[in-house]
């Protein structure tokens, strides 16, 4: 009889362990894992960078791109993460080269508004896009082979085959 509760509390001990174990991995992944405030950088030194990463929802991300150095601009980047397509537009500049300033950032927003306001189905990125085209500039719509932070961050699992995002460091 004492054999056989040695068993039951070798066996109580290991399980007690592994599930410590186990939950002290998941808690340090937990820790580690990259958030959206995390997105928030400089990738060019000292001007230019990304600022504002939100996850919109459904598998879609956003941010702010900026650029100061003998000019200024700002523009937006969303992301379907799974597809990995990405519509980019340029929302304000100044000093940019021979066009003239602009800023019109308020009215893009807008149009980002009531397309986030509405449907997923009837917001596609051709459809912003369109609705952009008197706003912004530089609107182009691509397809990323490279996972995004924003996308790394709200939805690691729609990376697919995708290079994954390494945050640098």
């Amino acid at each position: 009889m004492q054999d056989f509760s040695r068993k039951i509390l070798v066996s109580k001990e290991f399980y007690l362990k592994f599930f410590a174990v186990g939950l002290a991995m998941a808690m340090a992944t937990q820790a580690n894992a990259l958030t959206l405030a995390d997105c928030k950088r400089t990738t060019h030194p000292s001007h230019g960078g990304e600022i504002r990463h939100m996850d919109l929802g459904e598998g879609r991300v956003m941010w702010m791109d900026w650029w100061s150095q003998e000019g200024t601009a700002k523009g937006f980047s969303l992301v379907e993460c799974a597809s990995g397509e990405t519509l980019r537009f340029r929302s304000a500049e100044e000093n940019m080269g021979r066009r003239s300033a602009f800023d019109r950032t308020d009215d893009a927003i807008e149009v980002l508004d009531r397309h986030q306001a509405g449907s997923r189905i009837f917001a596609t990125f051709e459809r912003i896009a369109n609705d952009l085209e008197f706003i912004a500039r530089d609107i182009a719509i691509t397809t990323e082979t490279v996972e995004t932070c924003a996308c790394a961050a709200a939805y690691p699992a729609l990376r697919g085959e995708k290079t994954e995002f390494m945050l640098a460091g």
